[in-house]
């Protein structure tokens, strides 16, 4: 995937690596930006950390990791997601989301008149496993994944998760 070498650009990918990753230090992080071809030094490290509030916190297994905003819980396998923010998009997306459809490596899901928006950046904010991004309507989202198969597994994902 390519990023453009902006600053927002960088906080994003920030935020996206410690929603999917157990991350125990900077130079840890540091590694994975470098992995990304994303090169920062130390001190911008830390002002990014902090300008998207991440913190060390000790997880349910002892370790000490950065996390951003609630504390992370149990990952799915099948998609990377914490069982508690799966809740909270559940909640949110139990009420506005009318319908999910898979067309190839696509999905296509209908929403009240206005919500579409709010519906796409939820599940823009969550680092789902083999999703790329989305594109929102009015009253339709559509979900680009990485191919054919994975739409089909995160149609039903969605849909479940919508109809908690």
């Amino acid at each position: 995937m390519q990023r453009p070498a902006t600053r927002a650009a960088r906080l994003s990918v920030i935020e996206k690596m410690l929603l999917s990753h157990v991350i125990t230090s900077q130079s840890q992080l540091s590694g994975l930006l470098s992995d990304e071809g994303i090169d920062v030094t130390q001190a911008t490290l830390s002002r990014d950390l902090d300008e998207i509030n991440a913190m060390k916190t000790r997880l349910a297994d002892g370790t000490i990791a950065y996390t951003v905003g609630d504390h992370p819980g149990r990952e799915t396998a099948e998609t990377g997601i914490s069982t508690k923010m799966e809740q909270q998009m559940s909640r949110v997306l139990s009420g506005l989301v009318t319908s999910v459809a898979a067309a190839k490596n696509l999905i296509v899901v209908h929403t009240p008149s206005g919500a579409a928006q709010y519906v796409a950046s939820v599940i823009d904010k969550q680092p789902i496993d083999g999703v790329l991004g989305t594109i929102a309507g009015d009253d339709t989202v559509m979900i680009v994944c990485r191919d054919d198969e994975l739409a089909e597994a995160r149609a039903d994902w969605l849909l479940a998760v919508a109809s908690k």
